[in-house]
């Protein structure tokens, strides 16, 4: 999760301090544990090696399933249920239908069908896909159908520009666009300049003349269903599945590559009957979850999505967060979970509007993508009138995303902490100087090794070897500890992303447009506390000689070439030299001191 390094489920921001370590820090984003009195397990290996392993079991029972055959391979107990509901269209499938479409389209893709080889250029197992769209029940069902047709899907943040947009599309050579007609100008315009692109399919228009290169889901669905002798190609859980896009701090965006079985692996490691939170659907019994999570998050697909399917849920999906909306879900769905992230748990619990009926269903909430002080959850437990189950973790797009969970047997003085580690997961805290391990109450880089653990960033080795060593160790770039129950604490981080309302914000990204401009000599930008939106970026700048910018230029410059989250929202200082060590590194710490003094 570096971009998250990709951090997603719950990457957390940089804590001040954790002197107690329960205190203030927070986690992730969802659950686990066992007896809270357990001990730590640890290792040594090669003399010198210290790894943590998880108390849940040691290794993960490997699955030969990919991620279509593992998500419906119970879902003829709930066929006729609902799967999943937009919050504000209505747009509603029950798992039997959402199932008929997902394969119809998947055999539309292969076999080239409704004109989609018109150009004699059919899609090939392991061609790259792009999903560009907000939460809608249509992005779901096509982007499953084409990875069940052997494709690779990337997702594309719809609030990114053309240029941003483009880049993206073109590192991964998208040949097929999924999207939404209010995003059909951007995709046309981006689209064009692919080398061998195949077309665009319109996800949630009415079956309609399309011109040349445009398809209609529905259309592509239907006629997929009904067409005999297409077979599908043969997927394996070594295969790439999902291309989620991951920057951090050392370069721009990159491309995470999780396979089928890194996925299902992470998939099994929540549903274990310690970390899971809904129950089985079972007769008249579903639970119904709430969710603002984007589905081109790997939080919004992985950990809520597809842990949602696979216990039968109702999912109750939004394509935005508004408070009228979210007020109305809440009375018209009556869910018994609640997927989000801290600003919507602080939202709930102080918002006047919302009252202790609102909650009176809910059961259970789970809380990623930021810390959530144990204040707010307080809060919101006055107001429910009851102890929720709410629970955070911490995890990474690299690791898809869960490594480290609270669960229900975590006790109230644990609470600060991150969790425990995942069945089939292990640790390590290597000491920042000298890379050796440490062992309990030390803080060092937090290193993770499981079946989740990505395959690799796309088409970028030398990335891969920079957080990935020899023995597969995963470098998070996080500081933490673990204590003697095993619960983990994160109290820092070396990669200095930014969180914004529960985006990752990569800084050189930023600082790569800044340097266009001409008269900027030296840039550097760091994330500074918003009461609001968490951190917002301030770009710390040195002019050249004689030069003459003005922070309005700059702040004008950014703006249109970055998402509304990115843009320049702590403005820009004009200083006489960047703070560096001498390796060159920009001591991003004694620029927030300026801010933060």
């Amino acid at each position: 999760m570096r971009q998250l390094s990709s951090r997603v489920l719950g990457l957390h921001r940089r804590l001040a301090a954790l002197s107690a370590a329960s205190a203030s820090s927070s986690s992730r984003c969802l659950s686990s544990g066992p007896s809270p009195a357990a001990s730590t397990r640890t290792t040594s290996t090669s003399g010198q090696s210290l790894v943590v392993e998880s108390l849940y079991g040691k290794d993960l029972a490997a699955s030969h399933d990919t991620l279509i055959e593992h998500l419906w391979k119970d879902s003829c107990v709930w066929d006729d249920k609902k799967f999943l509901t937009c919050a504000v269209s209505g747009s509603s499938y029950t798992y039997r239908e959402a199932r008929r479409l997902t394969h119809g389209f998947a055999r539309a893709l292969a076999g080239g069908l409704g004109g989609l080889d018109a150009k004699g250029q059919r899609l090939c197992k392991g061609d790259v896909v792009a999903v560009v769209a907000p939460n809608t029940p249509e992005f779901v069902l096509a982007a499953h159908g084409a990875i069940e047709a052997g494709l690779t899907v990337t997702f594309v943040n719809p609030l990114y520009t053309p240029e941003e947009t483009a880049r993206q599309l073109a590192i991964c050579g998208t040949r097929l666009v999924l999207t939404v007609p209010i995003l059909l100008p951007l995709v046309r315009a981006v689209a064009q300049k692919l080398p061998q692109y195949v077309g665009t399919v319109l996800l949630d228009q009415q079956p309609s003349e399309q011109p040349a290169g445009e398809f209609s889901f529905q259309c592509l669905a239907a006629e997929g269903a009904s067409t005999e002798g297409v077979r599908l190609p043969r997927n394996a859980p070594e295969d790439v599945a999902i291309l989620p896009f991951s920057s951090g701090t050392t370069g721009m965006p990159k491309g995470v590559m999780l396979t089928h079985g890194q996925l299902v692996s992470n998939l099994e490691q929540n549903l274990h009957p310690d970390f899971r939170f809904a129950l089985y659907t079972r007769g008249d019994v579903q639970d119904t979850l709430l969710s603002i999570l984007p589905f081109f998050h790997i939080y919004g697909l992985n950990s809520v999505l597809h842990t949602s399917m696979l216990s039968g849920q109702h999912l109750i999906s939004m394509p935005k967060f508004t408070a009228e909306d979210y007020i109305g879900a809440l009375l018209r769905h009556r869910p018994t979970g609640l997927a989000a992230v801290p600003a919507v748990v602080q939202f709930l619990s102080m918002h006047p509007a919302v009252k202790p009926d609102h909650l009176a269903s809910v059961r259970y909430v789970m809380s990623g993508a930021a810390p959530l002080g144990l204040d707010v959850i307080k809060r919101l437990n006055d107001k429910a009138g009851r102890e929720l189950d709410l629970r955070q973790g911490y995890g990474m797009t690299e690791t898809a995303p869960v490594t480290v969970l609270c669960s229900r047997h975590t006790p109230l003085d644990k609470r600060g902490s991150v969790g425990q580690l995942l069945p089939g997961t292990r640790a390590r805290i290597a000491d920042l100087a000298t890379g050796e391990d440490l062992g309990p109450g030390q803080r060092g880089e937090l290193l993770i090794k499981g079946p989740q653990v990505m395959k690799g960033y796309y088409k970028n080795a030398e990335a891969t070897r920079e957080v990935v060593d020899d023995e597969g160790w995963l470098h998070t770039g996080d500081v933490a500890f673990y204590d003697e129950d095993q619960y983990f604490y994160i109290v820092d981080r070396t990669k200095e992303l930014i969180k914004v309302k529960g985006h990752q914000v990569s800084p050189t990204e930023l600082e790569s447009i800044i340097r266009q401009i001409p008269g900027i000599a030296d840039i550097a930008v760091v994330g500074v506390p918003h009461e609001r939106f968490g951190e917002v970026p301030i770009a710390f700048a040195v002019l050249q000689p004689g030069a003459k910018v003005t922070e309005d230029e700059v702040t004008s410059f950014v703006e249109p070439k970055v998402a509304p989250y990115k843009k320049l929202a702590g403005g820009v200082k004009f200083i006489d030299a960047i703070p560096r060590n001498a390796g060159g590194k920009v001591l991003r710490h004694q620029l927030k001191a300026m801010v933060t003094k």
